[in-house]
């Protein structure tokens, strides 16, 4: 959901040069986004249909300038990967990134109302990414 959107507000601010995607500590690399997911962001007005899920890895992670988290431990496998490849981190949690601290929940298997929950919280976390990104003239340290 946070790509899907982060890709949405790109569009809609007109910002050049950031580019999104996902992938997932345990993804099973091409199945589908959730039937949740999909009918939430559907109502939004966005698309998941076409997603396919990617594992993170550690060459994902090379080719990244900023790794974004919802969760510490998504945080720490992305930490343990990139230890070898970076002297700084580019692995940072999404609400720490915001302004602010906590995990975001993954609401994956259950009701409509936690992925709602979820994707309005991803929606206020990312807008406030992509503007410290503007702000910043790029990625923030």
């Amino acid at each position: 959901m946070a790509e899907v959107i982060a890709r949405a507000m790109i569009d809609e601010n007109g910002m050049t040069g950031v580019t999104v995607g996902s992938a997932g500590t345990a993804a099973w690399p091409g199945a589908p986004a959730s039937d949740g997911a999909c009918r939430i962001v559907a109502a939004a007005g966005l698309d998941l249909e076409s997603h396919g899920s990617a594992l993170l890895t550690v060459e994902v992670l090379a080719s990244s300038t900023l790794v974004l988290c919802m969760e510490s431990r998504h945080l720490a496998r992305a930490r343990d990967m990139e230890a070898a490849e970076s002297s700084r981190p580019k692995s940072h949690l999404l609400s720490e990134m915001a302004g602010g601290s906590g995990e975001v929940a993954d609401p994956f298997g259950g009701p409509d109302q936690a992925y709602l929950g979820t994707f309005d919280e991803l929606h206020q976390l990312v807008k406030a990414v992509l503007a410290r990104v503007e702000a910043e003239d790029g990625v923030p340290p």
